[in-house]
């Protein structure tokens, strides 16, 4: 039991920080604005570790390297805490393993982040479609949306000529 609630402590604080510096970095390459809640967060949590990276890793290419790199440490280090919670010996084939995995799993933290920015955005749309949110949810959904808001139309036409022919018919033969 004791071992559920250490796991549970060790997957909270990491997993905070190290979704933190994934969105730091998935909103800087994307463009998304910072000057929203969700942008002062990012700032806030990530800002001690990622300005002094900066100096050894600056942006280049359009990337903040910093955040990523701090982002794939963090889960290194998440990685590491739990395998050392499961009494595993640490050695060189161990190591080079959590250095691939963590990369993976920023790979799937950043497919988790997308899906929450499209669900939360989905909603907000209901509620508050030009809230304080709205700017960042669009920036970091728009490229992976863009393709099917072009086939949307398409598949609303379809809908509308079938069904529209189905009425007409119905109504010619219930005259």
């Amino acid at each position: 039991m004791l071992n559920q609630a250490l796991r549970f402590l060790i997957d909270t604080a990491f997993g905070f920080v190290v979704y933190a510096a994934l969105l730091r970095f998935i909103m800087q390459w994307w463009r998304a604005p910072f000057r929203n809640p969700i942008g002062q967060a990012v700032t806030a949590l990530t800002d001690w570790a990622v300005k002094p990276l900066r100096k050894l890793l600056p942006g280049f290419g359009g990337y903040d390297w910093a955040s990523l790199v701090f982002a794939w440490v963090g889960q290194v280090l998440w990685l590491a805490a739990l395998a050392s919670l499961g009494s595993a010996e640490f050695s060189g084939t161990l190591v080079g393993y959590l250095l691939l995995l963590a990369v993976l799993e920023l790979l799937r933290a950043s497919l988790w982040i997308l899906i929450g920015a499209v669900f939360i955005q989905a909603i907000l749309s209901w509620v508050a479609p030009d809230g304080p949110l709205a700017g960042v949810l669009n920036a970091l959904t728009f490229r992976v949306l863009a393709p099917i808001r072009r086939v949307i139309p398409l598949a609303q036409l379809a809908l509308i000529l079938p069904l529209a022919w189905l009425e007409q018919s119905l109504a010619r033969l219930f005259q």
